[in-house]
Formats: structure tokens, C-alpha cells, sequence
């Protein structure tokens, strides 16, 4: 296999190639990473519950309780009452139907999209679209439509050069991860009413963090009962691991005898279902995680605007600090960590060759001193290189 030395060579050569970031401590607001003393800037745990006492502890009752591992897939003898539990939480949660818990959110996206949608089909998708649902598209044999991202006048086109397809589905992020702009998901269900089509959003970066009680987008625009399918996540603002689909009780069922992904893998282990279902409860009941996160994100907002920084068009914690060229983005970065804030550069062909950045993440978890020094870091950074 000498020919991977080549590809691997291919990537550094395209800036592509990554070596692993290693933790040396939990997922918190301030870490050892690589050695070094850092304040974390681009993790996606947004209410801080990662490493929460309440999580701990009930994933600690869990292991007593369940063990650890559940020894098969789900269909076979991998499902608990716990789980079960899980996802009756999730739909009274996400106020739909049903809920069905996936091992990932790149599973719950790539068995989904490939379950329901055939070659008689037709999948109209947003271009910035998360590679997971990209994947998905591409594992089925619909016909396929790309408008340009959030552009309704070309998701209106699409709709009608796809009229003749026997279903068809409009599946957009809710918050795009690069940029942290919203979808606007209230005109993209006018137009499927309107188009008889139907809608699946992938509310990842909502889920905990958009709409009452961390609800997302959906509650966000009041479209309870409107979206057909919606799909989040379990590792990001609810600190776990897992991936789920809400909706109909039909959804659901048929789910369970179709979706690969979630066929042909095991069940979760009971300790994260437990730690989940408690992350559902402390968002309903200790509000100011949310509250902390929005305050955090609209003060950090604020200053790395006031200081000139191009912070893009983002509507959520997710902050891209725009830095043009790969290369700078890059030494942007190198810089930050030299200095002790640790955020990963976005390069092409992930974004357009003169739109890499660095994007940073602000949560709940992150003290009035921890942004104060970072926007101090950023300045001094930032001066040095000209961004500012």
C-alpha cells in the first residue's frame, strides 16, 4: 500500500492533511491540548454538559444499573427499556410522534435519506449542505437538485423542474456549521406545502441551542407539525453521543426495518442513553445554561466586531473569523494556539479558496475571563497580521 505515502503527500500539498489534537484533560472551557495550556474555542459542547456532575452521575447509576455494553444491534437483543425511555423523551421533547436514536448523526442522516427516497425520487439540497446528508443523497438513486444556499428563488426552480418525481424532498441544514447563518426554514415549508413536497432538516447545530428550551429551528419559526422529518444530534449542546430522527409514528417503524445505519449497528451504550435523558432534563430545568450561551455569544460577537474582525453573517454561537486565503487562516490559527486560545482553521475545498477561516465556537461554559482573553488574544493576533 506505498500508494497512500502519495495521497497522503497530496494532501499536505492542498493543505488538507490534519494531525490529531489530543486532550489531555475532560472537554472544558479551559484544557491541556497537546501539552499546552489553552483556552477551547471550537468545541461544539455549547451548554457546557460534556463533563456536568449531573451527567456523571447518571451515567455512573446507568453501568450499575444496565452494564456497560449492549452486546447487539437494536432489531436483535441491543434494545433496552432505556432506550426505549430515550426516546419517548426525545419526541415528548421535540413534540412530535416518535423518536428513533441512531449511534451518530451521520448514521441518522445517511439511513434516513436512503430508506425513503428511491429512483423514481427526487432530493433538492441546500449547496452547503453537511457532508453527512451529502452522503446520503448520493447512497440513494434520486434524482438530484442543488440550489444556491438559501436562495429561495432557486429552491422555487428546482421545485418545479422536479414536478414529476413521484415524492420529492427538500432537506436543508437548520444552522449551517461554517457559517452560523439560520436556514430560512419558514419559506422553505411554504414552498413545499405549496409544491407538495416534503421537508427534513438537520437541526445539529439548533438542537440545544435555537427555539424555548433549546428546542430548534423548527420551534424557533413555530412550525410545530410542519416539518416532516427532523433530524439532531446527541454530542454537541447535549454533551453525549448519538444521533435521532423525529416525527411521524410511521416514520419511525419504518425506520426500524429499513435504515441500514441503523440495522446494522449496536445499540448504545445504556450509560449514554442515561446521560442523555438527563441533558433533556437540565435544559427544561436550569434555563441559564441557554441564557449563559447567548450572552456569551453576543458579548464575544460584539467585541471581535468593534475590533474590525470580518465575522461574517452568523446568526449563533458558531463565529467564523474570516481570514481570505488558506495559508493565512492557517497561520491564524498557529498563532492563536502560540498564544493560548486553540481553534482550528476552515480551508478549502471545505469553503471557497478566498473564504477560509477560523471558526470559533462560544459556550455556556465560558467565563467573562475567558473571553476577555481571548479577544485580547485575537487583537494582538490579529494586529500582527495585518486583520485588523
Amino acid at each position: 500500500m506505498d500508494f497512500l505515502k502519495d495521497m497522503i503527500q497530496e494532501l499536505k500539498e492542498q493543505n488538507l492533511y490534519i494531525e490529531l489534537p489530543v486532550l489531555g484533560t475532560e472537554q472544558k472551557n479551559r484544557v491541556v491540548l497537546n501539552g499546552k495550556d489553552v483556552i477551547m474555542m471550537c468545541s461544539n459542547n455549547y451548554l457546557g454538559f460534556a463533563n456536568h456532575p449531573r451527567l456523571r452521575n447518571a451515567a455512573k447509576a446507568a453501568i450499575d444499573k444496565w452494564g456497560f455494553g449492549t452486546g447487539a444491534v437494536r432489531q436483535i437483543a441491543g434494545t433496552m427499556e432505556i432506550h426505549i425511555r430515550l426516546e419517548e423523551m426525545l419526541a415528548e421533547y421535540k413534540r412530535t410522534e416518535a423518536a428513533l436514536v441512531f449511534v451518530a448523526g451521520i448514521a441518522a442522516n445517511r439511513g434516513t435519506i436512503q430508506a425513503i427516497m428511491g429512483e423514481e425520487d427526487a432530493i433538492i439540497s441546500d449547496e452547503l449542505n453537511h457532508g453527512s446528508i451529502i452522503d446520503g443523497v448520493r447512497l440513494t438513486k434520486s434524482a438530484r437538485k442543488i440550489y444556491p444556499h438559501m436562495d429561495m428563488d432557486g429552491l422555487k426552480k428546482a421545485l418545479l423542474e422536479t414536478k414529476d418525481a413521484r415524492r420529492r424532498l427538500i432537506v436543508t441544514d437548520g444552522v449551517f456549521s461554517m457559517d452560523g447563518d439560520i436556514a430560512p426554514l419558514d419559506r422553505i415549508v411554504e414552498l413545499a406545502e405549496k409544491h407538495d413536497a416534503m421537508v427534513m432538516v438537520d437541526d445539529a447545530h439548533g438542537d440545544g441551542v435555537l427555539g424555548k428550551d433549546g428546542r430548534g429551528i423548527i420551534d424557533h419559526f413555530g412550525l410545530e407539525g410542519k416539518v416532516d422529518i427532523d433530524m439532531g444530534t446527541l454530542s454537541k449542546a447535549f454533551g453525549c453521543l448519538g444521533g435521532y430522527i423525529a416525527g411521524r409514528l410511521e416514520l419511525r417503524e419504518y425506520l426500524i426495518n429499513s435504515a441500514r445505519s441503523f440495522i446494522f449497528t449496536t445499540a448504545q451504550p445504556p450509560a449514554v442513553a442515561a446521560a442523555t435523558m438527563e441533558a433533556l432534563r437540565m435544559i427544561q430545568d436550569e434555563p441559564q445554561h441557554l441564557r449563559n450561551l447567548w450572552d456569551n455569544t453576543r458579548y464575544f460577537k460584539k467585541a471581535m466586531g468593534g475590533m474590525g474582525f470580518d465575522i461574517g453573517r452568523s446568526q449563533t454561537p458558531i463565529t467564523p473569523v474570516m481570514a481570505g486565503e488558506s495559508k493565512t487562516a492557517m497561520e491564524l490559527s498557529r498563532q492563536l494556539f502560540h498564544e493560548g486560545l486553540f481553534a482550528k482553521p476552515i480551508v478549502f475545498p471545505l469553503v471557497a479558496k478566498d473564504k477560509a477561516r477560523v471558526r470559533i465556537i462560544v459556550t455556556a461554559q465560558h467565563t467573562r475571563k475567558d473571553l476577555d482573553d481571548a479577544i485580547s488574544i485575537f487583537e494582538r493576533v490579529g494586529k500582527s497580521m495585518k486583520l485588523i
